[in-house]
């Protein structure tokens, strides 16, 4: 074993060692490339703006800076999609933020119209108390009767709670809405004078002729409400106002506003006078209304007395 590897072993390394020594630069070029690199250094210190270097500086950021520019514009998307992602982030999250904000300042301007629009209906309510001498419960409209049940009737906001009860007349500042058919203590159902099947005795306010009103079945202020004087042969005049007749039985209290007399129809064949009377009340904004009830009532909110005090 030690006869075969002996000698071809000590030729095989010498000749890498020879290899080696012929590969390895020699210690000489070593040392003065280290000499030359340390003069550079010093020449380019010390010389400043002036250094012997800068023109083979210059050349080479001549040579290679557009093509440092192009690598760093074709890299820049990559590098930039992170902050994209986030910058569009918080920029969706901000418009969210304003959109949240808008809607609400639209929501307090729309909802500061409506307060101030019903405060003044409030207050009109008190110079309507003190005009039918009447205490009033004040009530909003919270709801529509269904169209499907062919009647028109409303939901007020206060029921037997607040003093009401069945066939309490119902008004506003500007006439009379309807009377009250039934109630539960929260709420109550309203029928209003233009349904069909409402009748309201009636007294024309210059011949203080007497008769029955009745509904046209129609919310649209051209449709009117229907008038026959119980005296045939008397002709009512245009623009006579009409006020309830009442009794002390009800539904309706006395004096209460209904609307003018628009037009006067007659027939000879029946002998009778038809007119057609406009409601002072518009239906299709019915907000804040008042309920009559008697002095001195025991309710859950504020009444307002015929003296236009609030109790």
């Amino acid at each position: 074993m030690g006869s075969l590897g002996g000698p071809d072993r000590e030729r095989r390394w010498r000749g890498i060692d020879s290899l080696d020594a012929r590969s390895r630069p020699p210690r000489s070029l070593l040392v003065a490339l280290v000499l030359a690199s340390v003069t550079l250094i010093t020449l380019d210190v010390s010389g400043g703006q002036s250094s012997p270097l800068e023109p083979a500086r210059r050349a080479v950021g001549e040579a290679f800076g557009p093509a440092q520019s192009a690598a760093a514009t074709a890299v820049r998307p990559f590098t930039s999609v992170p902050a994209w992602f986030r910058s569009k982030g918080d920029l969706a999250e901000e418009v969210r933020d304003l959109e949240a904000a808008n809607a609400d300042l639209r929501e307090q301007v729309q909802t500061a119209g409506v307060d101030r629009n019903r405060l003044q209906q409030y207050d009109e309510l008190t110079s309507a108390a003190e005009d039918l001498g009447h205490a009033l419960v004040p009530a909003r409209v919270v709801a529509l009767g269904s169209r499907q049940s062919q009647s028109f009737t409303v939901t007020i906001d206060a029921g037997s709670d607040a003093g009401l009860g069945p066939d309490m007349t119902v008004v506003n500042n500007d006439g009379l809405v309807g009377r009250i058919l039934r109630v539960t203590r929260t709420t109550a159902t309203v029928l209003l004078i233009t349904d069909p099947e409402s009748t309201v005795g009636g007294r024309v306010g210059s011949s203080s002729e007497v008769g029955f009103v009745t509904g046209s079945g129609s919310l649209d202020e051209d449709a009117g409400l229907d008038l026959r004087l119980l005296d045939g042969t008397v002709v009512p005049a245009r623009d006579d106002a009409v006020v309830t007749w009442g009794s002390e039985n009800g539904p309706y209290e006395r004096g209460v506003p209904i609307g003018r007399i628009t037009e006067v129809y007659s027939s000879v064949r029946e002998a009778s006078q038809r007119a057609v009377v406009a409601p002072y009340v518009d239906f299709s904004s019915l907000d804040v209304v008042g309920v009559m009830v008697p002095s001195g009532t025991t309710s859950d909110r504020a009444v307002i007395e015929a003296d236009g005090s609030l109790r």
